[in-house]
């Protein structure tokens, strides 16, 4: 239904801060990765016709009964998208920065 609104709430956040996050922290990876998901989730559910182009925009507000169906599911499913997109991504940067790290001391040794 909406649980791509998550991720997106996520996306906005480190899209507006990127230029105050260091370089070594990659953090236009994470924006790379929570923007395509947001696009490939908002394709899906469109496709689904769960997202339509006129208001209430999700169907899942047509009914009052489904709004906390709705919240339920951007708070289990988008939460947990999230969080498997941040551990990603954190899992990127340690290796990168890990590699960019033994190849300082490769040279280093190298120039001895």
């Amino acid at each position: 239904m909406a649980c791509f609104l998550a991720p997106t709430a996520v996306a906005i956040v480190t899209t507006s801060i990127k230029k105050k996050i260091p370089p070594k922290y990659h953090i236009e990876w994470l924006n790379t990765m929570l923007w395509g998901g947001v696009i490939m989730l908002a394709v899906e559910h469109i496709a689904h016709k769960e997202v339509v182009p006129f208001p209430p925009f999700l169907t899942a507000m047509e009914n009052p009964a489904d709004i906390p169906v709705m919240l339920q599911e951007i708070a289990t499913i988008g939460t947990a998208m999230t969080l498997a997109i941040l551990v990603a991504w954190i899992a990127m940067v340690a290796i990168a920065n890990a590699v960019e790290k033994s190849r300082g001391k490769n040279v280093q040794i190298a120039a001895m």
